[in-house]
Parts: structure tokens; sequence; C-alpha cells
């Protein structure tokens, strides 16, 4: 886990900033730090099936920024597809 199978996107490194005071446009004289500690930030990793270059069905993690951009092709949920077809053959019979 923790990283994407598709952009290598893994957990990165930052500060959390803790302030107090009122800021300056709200009337105060400014906020200021009062601590700083080091935090991670993870990429929303989703387990996807996944249909690879080969035809296989494999289960991955995949970042979702991958699943919106398309460079993922989901595999068909059979259950879902065949429920899906009985129900549009009964309204039709």
């Amino acid at each position: 886990m923790n990283r994407c199978a598709i952009s290598g996107k893994k957990p990165i490194v930052g500060n959390s900033i803790a302030r107090r005071g009122l800021a300056k446009k709200s009337g105060g004289v400014g906020k200021k730090t009062t601590g700083i500690t080091r935090r991670r930030f993870y990429p929303n990793l989703q387990r996807v099936k996944v249909v690879l270059p080969n035809g296989t069905v494999k289960r991955i993690w995949v970042a979702a920024s991958m699943i919106q951009a398309g460079k993922v092709k989901k595999a068909v949920n059979h259950r879902k597809a065949y429920l899906a077809k009985a129900k549009a053959a009964k309204t039709a019979a």
C-alpha cells in the first residue's frame, strides 16, 4: 500500500502549524505561531479491480486522481451486470 501503482504517488512530509490570536483583517494584531510539528500528507488511495494491459484482472492501490483522469480501466462487476440484465429482461417481458 502507501503508493499508487500508476503514478507512484506516496506520502509526503510537511508541517502542521498551530496559531493563536485574531487575524489583522478581523481587527486583531495578527496571528502568532505557537508550535510547528511534522506531519504526513497521504495520497487518496483506493483499492480498485483493474483490467491490466495483458487482460488479467487484479486489485491494486490507485490514486483517486488517476481514476478520475481515466488512466485506469476498471474491471466489470459481473454480479451487477447480471442483475441489471435480469432486471431489464423482467421489465421488457
